[in-house]
């Protein structure tokens, strides 16, 4: 499979976390022009310095992804300097759970829905006419829980599902366009974060940041290009 993508424009959201990084460098492999958000300007430059291209070929700035005229400018910006965006990769996340409904704090409901839904909403509101435009794809990164959650992950659950049903609404209204929308399922993700968390996980069942980053890829390549509205699950063969 020819997963070049040279000349190819790709914007990721969250560029920074534990995903991020790995996703970047298999891109920028790719021969993409990235255009890399956070809310963190000196992990921004050190990614970016740590890709192995030239950082001209690159556009990186901090956006809170929670303010949509914030958004909105990213994506005049991403056009502006490049023309186009060939992909939106939705890489932010967080994880708040281990408590059942009634005891759930409601700060951490309000910090979920703000990093799952929200920034979702801000993003494809912001992108899609420009995806529409260039035949381009946007990608989510999901979970199982979205569709059967497990004991005392409520909150959790409910986001990632409100997150997956924005994605396939924007999937069907991209239908005849050549435009694609679609979700990686994953269960645990392999990151650091993930390994000071729980270092005595049996972490040869995790997902790991190349495996996503390798089914990006795939769906950002002409081979998914009948691709659309669909879950892809990289997960239960380890």
């Amino acid at each position: 499979m020819n997963t070049s993508l040279d000349g190819k424009v790709i914007a990721i959201a969250g560029a920074t976390g534990g995903l991020g990084p790995t996703v970047a460098e298999a891109f920028a492999r790719a021969g993409a022009a990235l255009s890399l958000v956070d809310r963190d300007a000196s992990k921004l430059d050190a990614l970016v310095a740590s890709l192995g291209t030239p950082p001209e070929r690159h556009h990186w700035a901090t956006v809170d992804l929670l303010d949509p005229q914030q958004a909105s400018a990213w994506a005049e910006q991403v056009q502006k300097r490049y023309g186009r965006v060939d992909a939106m990769l939705h890489l932010v996340g967080g994880y708040r759970g281990g408590q059942k409904i009634a005891q759930f704090p409601g700060e951490d409901w309000v910090l979920l829905k703000q990093l799952l839904i929200e920034t979702t909403w801000n993003v494809m509101r912001a992108f899609a006419e420009p995806l529409k435009a260039s035949r381009g794809r946007f990608v989510l990164v999901s979970s199982p829980q979205a569709q059967k959650p497990s004991h005392a992950n409520a909150a959790y659950a409910a986001c990632k599902a409100a997150s997956e049903t924005l994605t396939l609404a924007l999937a069907d209204e991209f239908k005849g366009t050549g435009a694609t929308a679609n979700i990686i399922l994953v269960n645990a993700i392999l990151t650091p974060q993930m390994r000071a968390e729980k270092p005595d996980a049996d972490y040869a069942k995790f997902t790991t940041a190349e495996d996503i980053a390798g089914a990006m890829l795939y769906l950002c390549s002409d081979a998914a290009a009948n691709m659309n509205g669909q879950r892809l699950s990289l997960f239960g063969a380890r």
